[in-house]
């Protein structure tokens, strides 16, 4: 086979084409290795970029019990006197939190298959349990580790039928089962699957038919070197990829290369080859094409692993930083931080994930039963890839992970982005969602080049504003899923109690406001099924009053629309009233993701995306200024993040109207949504981060202000995002109520004296401003710095109807 023809296939395969059967068999004779690696890497890096994954997991050993003989293996046995059959359940508990402890996501179960049917002691053992079966004895083990350490669980049990399948989705994220040969000759006498009536072939793609039918993200490979042929290598992988093609469940194949050992029947037999192995992964590559995740153990090649990659590789498998790779007890994983330097060496950046796959993980209602559904959103990050540190959204004593350490760098299409961002080009859509998939040494790069814009753009000033937060309701006649501040009929067990403010209690905390040195005040509310386009002009006529000098920042978009329509306004007269009743400017709330479908799952009857923009854009029209938004980190992705980045630029651009753009990383503890195992724990401490560097790029020369929120990253994300273009920490608010509702924990005020010690530690000089960007006057700095605490607030109680210029003051 010449190295031309593999190239014209390596082409074909990235169009999405594909090599038939014979195509495939005929890679039997490609001997060009260096060709076909090169081909193979091509493909891998057109599904799978820069990055490499691997699964933090334990290495649970359920029992070592089984009732094949092969004649390679070291970890199953015959029953032993001293030893239990079966690990007991405290015994794997134990294991999975001390896994759980150091960062784990993945147990591995692993354990001989139906060793009850050879067995007494088996079913002696069982019956002890509890249990008929070995599966349901699993069954039962995997799903406590589950519910008690969070731990996803991954389950190599052996031959399975549907219905066993079937009852273990209920307690993993993914199950397994290698196929190893397809070659019925290896289970003849003499061969190293002979007395292993598992491992005959077609009983092995029967389990993996039925785990396709079952609807199992499956696992399944070769293992090369126990004698086949190398075409027998490829009608494995060919029947493996016909399996996929039926069915989609197929996750990764793994090529594992024989280790011969001591005391075993095969002990004495030659090992594959580093050359071996390197031509079976870039024939399973060119074979699956460059989608598929293609997997060999580390630990079984540690001086090869770069050439590994070179092959064409994507993922290392598990590998523990806790327990020992039971089945291969002589080969120890290596360090995380050796193999992350491995992986490193081949020009790609090593990467956690889960035990399932992303793509799987995408269509979770389809391929994962609830528990384990929610056990993998609380792991997951907008790709679908594991969060790589325990650090969430608005945890009190939540400590920024340890700082990047690999060398800034961007690959040629990352680079090229940042070049035309700092050029003030609009970026595409497959730029951006790169851009936040930016790991390792790009992701510092993509920081320090954010920064750099912000450094050439604004300066090393640091603004923040002294205003109050007046939420004057939080009675809400909409079904927002991610909210946990507004109460309804459907809400109650959610913290506070409904309330309603009363005249006296705004005008109150306005006054309050002023006197400690606000420039601003900030009213938003549920929406009261009550209110109507009155109460918003009734609320401003009373912070006014109170404080006739104070900016009145005030209404969502939802809002606005809101009291346009219950009054038969159009937007331009409502915005009108506004303006001659005293508001200043608007917050760009209710944004959440601009995206329809993402809008669907998180807030079907609120405005529509072209609903939101058209209500923003008739505000500007008005003359208004407004912020915009993001609320991220729930049932998104980084394409959906992008298109709101892009939509946000395209309105900017014609109207002029933002002031600054504010990230809002999703607080997950109390939202109903999480709560109902539907939506992932916010971003990650990585993701975070480079919201703020990404809209820096992605909004440079049409936006210059990007602001970090300190009551949701708290003052571990506000330096990071200080270090990646953050020109803004937002207001001190004095009160804050709906953070603290979904559950975060940095405080409800960061005061003056705060804010400008964290300013001045990340070496930036603070300023305080208005909410137009101009220097707050010299008497509200000064009484802000020498403010009284703060008196105690009401929270007047919810009446049947709305104190302030409802419907039926309407009607009286």
């Amino acid at each position: 086979m010449t190295r031309a023809t593999l190239s014209v296939w390596a082409t074909r395969l990235e169009g999405g084409g594909r090599l038939d059967a014979d195509e495939a068999l005929a890679l039997a004779g490609a001997d060009d290795l260096p060709a076909l690696t090169a081909a193979a890497a091509r493909l891998r890096d057109a599904g799978h970029g820069d990055v490499v994954t691997f699964s933090r997991k334990v290495f649970i050993p359920l029992t070592k019990l089984c009732r094949d003989v092969c004649r390679y293996c070291t970890f199953a046995h015959a029953p032993r006197g001293d030893e239990p059959a079966f690990l007991s359940v405290d015994d794997a508990l134990a294991i999975a939190r001390t896994g759980a402890a150091a960062g784990c996501d993945e147990a591995l179960f692993t354990l001989g298959d139906k060793p009850e049917a050879r067995y007494r002691a088996a079913r002696a053992a069982l019956d002890a349990l509890g249990h008929a079966t070995t599966l349901s004895y699993l069954g039962e083990v995997a799903g406590r580790v589950m519910a008690e350490t969070g731990l996803l669980p991954h389950l190599n049990p052996g031959v399975l039928t549907e219905d066993d399948l079937r009852a273990l989705r209920a307690a993993s994220v993914s199950q397994g089962i290698m196929l190893e040969t397809a070659s019925e000759r290896l289970s003849e006498k003499g061969g190293p699957h002979f007395g292993s009536p598992d491992k005959r072939p077609a009983v092995r793609l029967a389990t993996l038919a039925a785990a396709g039918r079952a609807r199992v993200p499956f696992t399944s490979g070769i293992l090369i070197g126990i004698g086949e042929t190398r075409r027998e290598r490829i009608e494995a992988l060919l029947a493996l990829r016909d399996l996929d093609d039926a069915h989609g469940h197929i996750q990764e194949i793994i090529v594992q290369n024989f280790r011969a050992k001591p005391g075993t029947a095969m002990a004495g037999a030659p090992e594959p080859t580093l050359e071996d192995h390197l031509w079976t992964i870039a024939v399973a590559r060119l074979i699956f094409g460059p989608a598929m995740s293609i997997q060999a153990p580390p630990n079984l090649s540690p001086e090869a692993l770069p050439a590994l990659v070179g092959a064409g590789l994507n993922d290392w498998g598990g590998v523990s930083p806790v327990t020992p790779d039971h089945v291969n007890p002589e080969a120890p994983w290596p360090a995380l931080a050796r193999l992350a330097e491995a992986t490193a060496r081949a020009g790609k950046t090593l990467a956690p994930r889960l035990a399932v796959y992303p793509r799987h993980l995408a269509d979770a209602e389809i391929w994962l039963d609830p528990a384990p559904r929610a056990a993998a959103l609380r792991r997951a990050d907008g790709r679908g890839l594991a969060q790589e540190t325990g650090w969430r959204v608005g945890r009190a004593g939540a400590a920024a992970p340890k700082p990047e350490t690999a060398a800034p760098a961007l690959g040629s299409a990352l680079a090229a982005a940042v070049e035309r961002a700092a050029a003030g080009e609009a970026l595409s859509e497959d730029a951006l969602a790169a851009l936040f998939d930016a790991r390792g040494g790009a992701f510092r790069a993509v920081c320090e080049a954010a920064d750099a814009l912000r450094r050439e753009t604004v300066g090393e000033t640091v603004s923040y504003v002294v205003t109050r937060n007046v939420n004057y309701t939080n009675l809400c006649g909409y079904g927002c899923r991610f909210c946990a501040f507004s109460k309804g009929n459907t809400d109650e067990s959610l913290r506070g109690r409904p309330y309603d403010l009363d005249a006296d209690e705004i005008a109150r905390r306005v006054r309050e406001a002023w006197a400690r040195g606000a420039t601003e005040v900030c009213l938003q509310g549920g929406i009261h099924p009550d209110y109507t386009g009155d109460t918003y002009l009734e609320i401003l006529r009373i912070a006014k009053a109170a404080a006739p000098a104070i900016h009145v920042h005030a209404f969502s978009p939802l809002e606005v629309s809101h009291g346009a329509r219950t009054l038969g306004l159009s937007l331009d007269a409502y915005l009108g009233r506004l303006k001659a009743a005293g508001l200043g400017t608007l917050p760009g709330t209710a944004a959440e993701i601009l995206d329809d479908a993402v809008r669907a799952r998180l807030c079907a009857d609120k405005l529509s995306t072209q609903g939101w923009l058209e209500v923003v854009e008739a505000t500007h029209r008005a003359g208004f200024r407004t912020t915009a938004t993001i609320m991220f980190g729930h049932v998104d992705g980084y394409r959906d993040w992008a298109r709101h980045l892009l939509r946000i630029r395209a309105l900017q651009e014609r109207t002029g109207g933002f002031t600054e753009f504010v990230p809002l990383p999703f607080v997950h503890m109390e939202a109903p949504l999480y709560r109902k195992g539907a939506a992932r724990q916010g971003p990650s401490f990585r993701e975070a981060v480079l919201m703020h560097a990404v809209a820096r790029l992605a909004l440079h020369g049409a936006i210059p202000n990007i602001q970090v929120s300190w009551v949701k990253m708290g003052a571990a994300g506000v330096a990071a995002a200080l270090a990646a273009g953050v020109n803004d920490l937002g207001g001190t608010l004095m009160n804050e109520s709906i953070s603290r509702a979904a559950g975060a924990a940095h405080g409800q005020e960061c005061g003056p004296a705060a804010m400008e010690r964290m300013i001045r530690d990340a070496g930036r000089t603070p300023r305080q401003r208005t909410t137009l960007y101009a220097d707050a006057p010299e008497t509200q700095r000064a009484r802000s710095f020498a403010a009284a605490p703060l008196a105690p607030v009401v929270q007047s109680p919810a009446a049947k109807l709305a104190r302030l210029g409802g419907r039926a003051a309407r009607a009286g």
